[in-house]
């Protein structure tokens, strides 16, 4: 693998998971051939799917995981002199195969598997599953906002609504789920994010005048801006807008009030001012459902924020990193399983395909337990290759992704288009030992 220049990941873990490394090294355990499991016991109530989002940033997690001199530094006091020692010269030179980045996933889907030693991957437990339940649970409600606008854009806007790190993370995770865009300059400098943004109230606000604000904002930006109408009446600032822009005004925002009224007023109103190709942009914490209910409304586009940072209602997605398959004494590979109340995990090796009918709508997640199932001709394989022995191998571009998912989606049967509450739209089906 080779260096990353990124700073460490090493510390962004859990306290036990040091000592367990400590406990196994001195038992001499550590060595032992093991295979980790990434999965969900089940979605978020009432989801019908999931998406995977954040295979990108786990990849480079991997490539970032080193114990450099700061960083065992730290760890002084944690785990003794010989762990200290194993650890300086740790790199990951393992095998990890996962679902793809924007495809769907359901009840026990195998998101991610991790083949090495025991010492190498449970290292890797806690910042795989940080990065993976938070950007798929972000993911998974971005698509159905997506989904709910039917083609209207998504501007993710939700930085000021969450940790600053993870707004970052989130405008990526809603761009594989087909957001247009996001206001987080910082999502455009590492990932490549569009951005876009115009003003705020307060921008009105500076100025004595409201058709002050409006002339200082286009002969900056220019006519095709997007102005803001709800800092005090609606249907004045509806006027002034197309007296300063012209017919030719980009957009006016609303952010504010019964949105579905006020879009279908706004838009009778440029109508009549000859302001036909201006678009109407509406704000003000919508969620799928809000995006739902508007979807009669004369609305050309959606700026969501509070709701997609938080995960619309569900803000992680469950995903748990067990131990399923090890080394045993004699040298083979055996399966493992915990079997807690409620918290069982099945033991073995897995691998996913989607089965899907000859029309290509999917019909059945299909998990293999020791080896692949079998595939009946229209099925499609859903672990890919992401490491191979410590090299990144399954790095791609956003826009894969993103395409990804939408061919992903439009695979599923049509029941996802329902907003109401439900059980996933396809059945696990485990096949195997």
């Amino acid at each position: 693998m080779a260096h990353s220049t990124a700073p460490s990941s090493a510390l962004l873990t859990d306290h036990y998971e040091l000592t367990m490394l400590q406990a196994a090294l001195r038992s001499g355990t550590a060595s032992r051939r093991s295979v980790f499991e990434l999965f969900p016991r089940r979605l978020p109530e009432g989801r019908r799917y999931g998406v995977v989002a954040g295979v990108g940033r786990a990849l480079d997690a991997i490539e970032a995981f080193r114990f450099d001199a700061a960083t065992l530094a730290a760890l002084e006091g944690v785990v003794d002199a010989p762990t200290l020692d194993w650890l300086a010269s740790y790199r990951f030179t393992g095998d990890v195969w996962g679902y793809a980045e924007g495809d769907a996933y359901f009840p026990h889907s195998p998101v991610l598997m991790v083949e090495s030693s025991f010492a190498e991957a449970v290292l890797l437990e806690t910042v795989l599953l940080s990065i993976y339940n938070h950007d798929s649970a972000i993911a998974s409600a971005a698509s159905r906002m997506t989904l709910a606008a039917g083609g209207r854009p998504c501007i993710e806007m939700g930085s000021r609504r969450t940790h600053e790190e993870a707004a970052v993370a989130a405008a990526r995770a809603a761009y594989v789920a087909g957001f247009t865009a996001s206001s987080n300059l910082a999502a455009r400098q590492r990932y490549g994010v569009p951005t876009t943004g115009t003003s705020a109230h307060s921008f009105t606000l500076l100025h004595d005048t409201e058709a002050e604000a409006f002339r200082a904002q286009v002969d900056a930006l220019g006519v095709g801006t997007t102005l803001l109408v709800d800092t005090y009446d609606i249907a004045a600032a509806v006027r002034l807008a197309v007296e300063v822009a012209g017919p030719g005004l980009g957009a006016v925002r609303i952010d504010s009030g019964d949105l579905g009224v006020l879009a279908q007023q706004v838009r009778e109103q440029l109508d009549s001012l000859g302001a036909t190709g201006t678009r109407v942009i509406v704000t003000s914490d919508l969620d799928e459902f809000a995006i739902a209910a508007l979807a009669a409304a004369p609305v050309d586009g959606y700026g969501v924020g509070t709701q997609l940072v938080t995960g619309s209602g569900h803000p992680t997605c469950g995903f748990v990193y067990k131990l399923v398959a090890r080394e045993s004494e004699s040298g083979e590979m055996i399966s493992v399983a915990k079997r807690s109340v409620d918290k069982e995990s099945a033991g073995g090796r897995k691998y996913a395909l989607r089965r899907r009918s000859a029309a290509g709508v999917a019909e059945a997640e299909v998990i293999g337990v020791g080896s692949p199932p079998v595939d009946d001709g229209d099925d499609r394989p859903l672990l890919v290759p992401l490491v191979r022995d410590g090299e990144v191998v399954g790095r791609e571009s956003l826009e894969a992704a993103r395409d990804r998912h939408a061919a992903a989606r439009a695979e599923l049967p049509v029941e996802i288009q329902q907003m109401s509450r439900g059980e996933p739209v396809i059945p696990t089906v485990t096949v195997g030992p």
